[in-house]
């Protein structure tokens, strides 16, 4: 009896350590799969949605363009001379533009939006600080000055107009 367990162990010890070792082949295997899966998943999600990231980085710097306060002025002309009113419907031009590609966030990243949202601010603070000056007195004036505010220096939407084309070089 003792000789049968003893014969019957020397056939099981190799089997369980074959199947030992197969098992853990056959593991690896599978997890290389679900990995090589998994990034070949990754990869065509990127390759769908490179498309949609670059069609919203060009529409918000078309939304940069269009609030730079030199294309801003010409596109929006006043109603009326009174400046407070210009200043309004500048201001709302600017937000509607900001509202309508309000859904581009989500393609470009949390620090491109957020330089997005100051150039957007800092247009609007300068026409409110151009409208608070005493030599403003109507549109046509508001219009001069904040003009030739720009004059020394490049306008808010600019910088941030660099940033997106910087982003947009890194992700080639």
């Amino acid at each position: 009896m003792e000789t049968k367990l003893f014969d019957l162990a020397l056939y099981a010890i190799p089997a369980i350590i074959t199947g030992g070792i197969a098992y853990y082949f056959f593991k690896q295997h599978i997890e290389n799969e679900f990995h090589q899966r998994r990034y070949h998943l990754q990869r065509e999600i990127q390759k769908e949605a490179f498309p949609l990231r670059l069609q919203a980085y060009e529409r918000m710097a078309l939304f940069l363009e269009r609030i730079s306060p030199s294309k801003l002025l010409i596109r929006v002309s006043p109603k009326s001379s009174n400046k407070n009113d210009y200043e309004s419907l500048l201001i709302a031009s600017i937000e509607q533009e900001f509202e309508h590609n309000l859904s581009q966030q989500i393609y470009v990243s949390d620090e491109c939006w957020s330089i997005i949202s100051a150039a957007k601010n800092a247009t609007i603070q300068l026409i409110r600080k151009a409208n608070m000056l005493e030599k403003t007195d109507t549109a046509n004036k508001l219009r001069e000055v904040v003009l030739t505010e720009l004059m020394d220096k490049q306008a808010p939407s600019s910088a941030a107009l660099s940033y997106i084309k910087k982003e947009v070089g890194d992700l080639w």
